[in-house]
């Protein structure tokens, strides 16, 4: 949401909820005027034909680890570990780390306008990140390159980068803006 009123402030944001087909109809019903809707699902239902656009990283990040699967197991149980390993994709792995890094080192969570996402290109891992406030009014971003095996650092680093150069006081302010707050100011 952050994304979107950032590029066009005047569009009014609403939440609504249902399955695919359900906020299908509202467009068709004319209840809205767009609907965001991840690909990969409309993929996996057979209905990819009802994308208009596919958004790339230039036009929106997604949220930190969007879409990635985590398996998770004792320690200690190596058979499991053993099968699990085995589906693990590293150049993923690395991927996430370096988000995750990114989202640790700004105190995020899935309530703050945080975004971000890592991808391989040459043999480098390239991430981008963003924070916003819900309203959109402000942001900040940076993008990093560097080795894949630092992933984490790289991750770690961009955060660090954007929560000196916001300073304190924009992510005060980004906790007390909730996203109802921006919705019910844009809405007036």
């Amino acid at each position: 949401q952050a994304q979107i009123l950032a590029q066009s402030p005047t569009l009014k944001c609403v939440n609504f909820r249902g399955n695919v087909q359900t906020r299908l109809r509202k467009l068709d019903d004319g209840v809205v005027d767009a609907t965001l809707l991840a690909i990969a699902g409309l993929k996996r239902m057979d209905m990819d034909s009802c994308a208009t656009a596919v958004l790339d990283w230039d036009e929106m990040l997604p949220a930190v680890a969007q879409g990635a699967i985590g398996v998770q197991c004792r320690s200690d149980d190596e058979r499991s570990l053993k099968y699990i390993n085995a589906l693990n994709h590293p150049e993923t792995h690395a991927c996430v780390n370096c988000e995750r890094a990114f989202l640790e080192a700004l105190d995020g969570n899935c309530k703050t306008p945080i975004a971000g996402q890592a991808r391989i290109i040459d043999g480098k891992i390239v991430f981008r990140g963003l924070i916003a406030m819900p309203d959109g009014s402000l942001k900040y971003t940076t993008e990093a390159t560097g080795e894949v095996e630092d992933a984490k650092e790289i991750g770690r680093k961009a955060g660090e980068k954007l929560k000196a150069e916001a300073g304190d006081k924009f992510f005060e302010m980004m906790v007390e803006m909730s996203p109802q707050q921006v919705l019910g100011q844009i809405t007036k």
